[in-house]
């Protein structure tokens, strides 16, 4: 299939919405019920920002979806019917197995490069989705840092297992170790403007800081959808109640 000289896949990496399964480092304060719900908004964030970065930024970009636990869940082909994006399951014990898995099927099937984004950046601006795309052209690997030490994307023009093996998922150390990594097999390296990916009730509170700051704009300059800032309108008095 390599003769097919497809461009981009850009892989979105999603949990389906289910309680007790998404978001549990938000809970407590939030409820399961309302940890889903943020999380369900999120990813249709996710899905329609990648389809505007599409559209409006004129990328060569075919968009897949991640699914866990399955593409057989019903939110999921919900998605891949609205949305137009390809199902793929996630396979493998640990995200990294996932993540490599991912990179591997999308080279297989012919993509010149793979761009690999989670669902916890509601508010990333759809301009790093085409720097990631120029980047590539002159590097092999490109990452989006996180403010919490991972990275929220990580783009390549191929497979590079060793980037995802042994590494300490879920902690402060994972962009740094990437990066040594990276330089330890001679790879050319990118990086992305930082920014905050949602896991923890600081992460929360920020992101309704922003959404309140953004709410003095004007309609056509904000980022949050109308979904999204209805959800976090109503988490913030609901945690201010609590308090």
């Amino acid at each position: 299939m390599s003769g097919l000289n497809l461009s981009t896949a850009l892989v979105i990496f999603a949990k389906a919405p289910i309680l007790g399964h998404v978001k549990t480092r938000l809970c407590p304060p939030l409820t399961p019920d309302e940890a889903a719900t943020l999380h369900g908004s999120f990813v249709l964030d996710t899905l329609e920002r990648t389809k505007a970065a599409v559209g409006r930024l004129k990328l060569s970009m075919d968009r897949h979806l991640a699914c866990a636990p399955s593409t057989t869940h019903v939110f999921f082909k919900i998605m891949e019917e609205r949305q137009g994006v390809k199902l793929i399951d996630q396979v493998g014990d640990d995200l990294g197995a996932r993540m490599h898995q991912a990179v591997e099927t999308m080279f297989s099937r012919g993509y010149r490069r793979t761009v690999l984004i989670g669902t916890d950046v509601p508010t990333v601006p759809l301009e790093h989705f085409k720097q990631a795309l120029t980047l590539l052209d002159s590097h092999e690997l490109v990452l989006g840092p996180a403010l919490d030490g991972g990275y929220y994307l990580i783009g390549m023009n191929r497979t590079i297992p060793e980037l995802f093996t042994n590494m300490p998922w879920s902690t402060d150390q994972v962009l740094r170790l990437t990066q040594d990594r990276a330089a330890q097999l001679g790879l050319k390296t990118a990086l992305l403007q930082p920014w905050r990916d949602v896991d923890t009730l600081a992460d929360l509170e920020a992101l309704v800081e922003a959404y309140a700051a953004e709410t003095k704009k004007p309609k056509s300059e904000r980022v949050f959808s109308d979904r999204t800032a209805g959800v976090l309108q109503t988490l913030a008095k609901r945690l201010h109640s609590r308090s």
